[in-house]
């Protein structure tokens, strides 16, 4: 009898570890939730409004090179949050963001603006994002996914976890296959700074015709990234494949090097790993605001709250800037930035005791509409804030893609940043859907990729 009980409630246990959410909670997804899992309604005084479905394709005009006009390009600042007045709105700030304020007293500031909820996503994503909440189970102490099949994207639209939350940006849609040309600046602490610029492709197995089940069953994305300036660097490329599971197989990482004309592979390209050309700003898996193997931290879901997050950042994304416009010292030019009042998932992510990480704990906050990472407030190992990211966001309403204009992450000691992703002076913005091969991402494809 004892072992009978003993077995019931192995198999109870088992059930609840693994349940995925039942028919009538999944059924609330595009009903009093949005089809992603965000609530619909606004909040109570109506300054973050219901969301209504998202704005249409057609929202703005698209320009020859793709960039996309501001839809809100009349509007002006509800308000402008400055040193002087800082306290009077922490409770809609991290502590990241307050901290800033602190260390750019004369030049920090965030306008806020009206809130659009302007996030849609097409139709077949919906259904995706439905079958995963029936279906997807966590494993390997949440760090792997189990029945996340098909069109692979958010995998906890109805989270009950810190993990799950994280999940969700983990993957998220990007719009299918993506490829784009971007820059990145480091400046020093007066504002001077070398453009380095990637020619980055991202490629997912459910949008390459000839890939093999079998080899990509374990294969959340493939990634490229080609450094094409300064000319020191141009020529060295990075292979990513992106497993889902890095527990079970991690992360492969290959590096042409231009200079050698050899391909490694690369270990280092994980975790606190450097970023490409990051002169040691930024850790490998800063990239994307979070990204790479969750499970090196214990994640806690401490709720959802109100806070003042970049969006909409469509007068940032200007083809009329110049890189020189938007980097500043100390910051990026925050007269360009936008924010706005949004509710989102606020997740601590807490150093294991048997792990090692750079960051001791990240405190993140998560906009409910994209599930994109917007702020997250990076600490050391003595519990001293060091790094504070925005993640400057803006829906390509022509293909439905929530995405980020420039990732930002300070330096509040050394007094630095790196800017990441502007694409402002190229000759394209982004180019989605393109037709990818599975021969492209192999190592063996990196020399030919690698030009001098």
């Amino acid at each position: 009898m004892r072992k009978m009980i003993a077995m019931l409630a192995l198999s109870v246990l088992a059930a609840n570890v693994m349940a995925a959410v039942s028919p009538e909670e999944a059924a609330k997804l595009g009903t009093s939730l949005t089809p992603v899992g965000a609530e619909k309604a606004g909040n109570a005084d109506g300054s973050i409004p219901a969301w209504t479905g998202g704005i249409p394709k057609n929202a703005g005009a698209v320009d020859s090179k793709g960039f996309l006009a501001d839809p809100f390009a009349s509007e002006k600042p509800l308000f402008v949050i400055t040193a002087a007045t800082v306290d009077k709105y922490k409770d809609k700030l991290s502590d990241g963001q307050v901290a800033m304020f602190k260390r750019y007293p004369e030049t920090y500031k965030i306008p806020v603006y009206p809130s659009h909820r302007t996030v849609n996503l097409p139709a077949d994503i919906y259904e995706s994002i439905k079958r995963s909440a029936l279906n997807v189970k966590a494993i390997n102490d949440g760090n792997g996914l189990e029945n996340f099949t098909g069109n692979r994207y958010y995998a906890f639209p109805i989270p009950k976890n810190g993990v799950e939350v994280l999940w969700n940006h983990i993957t998220r849609y990007h719009g299918g296959n993506l490829r784009r040309i971007i820059t990145q600046a480091t400046p020093q602490t007066n504002g001077s700074y070398t453009p380095i610029r990637f020619e980055e492709e991202v490629a997912v197995p459910q949008a390459i015709p000839d890939i093999d089940p079998a080899k990509a069953a374990n294969v959340l994305s493939y990634f490229k990234q080609s450094v094409t300036a300064p000319a020191r660097l141009a020529g060295n490329v990075l292979l990513v494949h992106e497993t889902l599971d890095q527990v079970e197989e991690p992360r492969l990482a290959w590096i042409y090097n231009a200079g050698q004309r050899r391909v490694r592979r690369a270990p280092q390209v994980s975790y606190d790993g450097p970023g490409t050309a990051s002169d040691g700003l930024r850790t490998t898996d800063n990239f994307d605001m979070f990204s790479g193997a969750p499970d090196r931290y214990d994640w806690k879901l401490v709720g959802k709250k109100e806070m003042y997050i970049p969006y909409n950042s469509y007068k940032l994304d200007s083809p009329s800037l110049k890189y020189d416009d938007i980097i500043k010292a100390g910051h990026i030019n925050q007269d360009l930035t936008r924010y706005e009042l949004h509710r989102v998932w606020e997740v601590v992510g807490t150093v294991k005791p048997s792990e090692r990480h750079i960051y001791a704990k990240r405190h993140m906050f998560i906009d409910e509409d994209s599930w994109q990472v917007a702020l997250v407030d990076h600490y050391d190992g003595r519990g001293q804030l060091w790094r504070v990211a925005e993640g400057h966001a803006q829906f390509y309403y022509d293909h439905q893609v929530p995405a980020y204009t420039v990732e930002t992450l300070y330096d509040l000691i050394a007094g630095r940043y790196i800017a990441l992703g502007m694409k402002n002076e190229e000759k394209s913005s982004f180019v989605f859907g393109f037709a990818a091969k599975a021969a492209d991402y192999t190592p063996a494809a990196l020399r030919s990729a690698g030009v001098r």
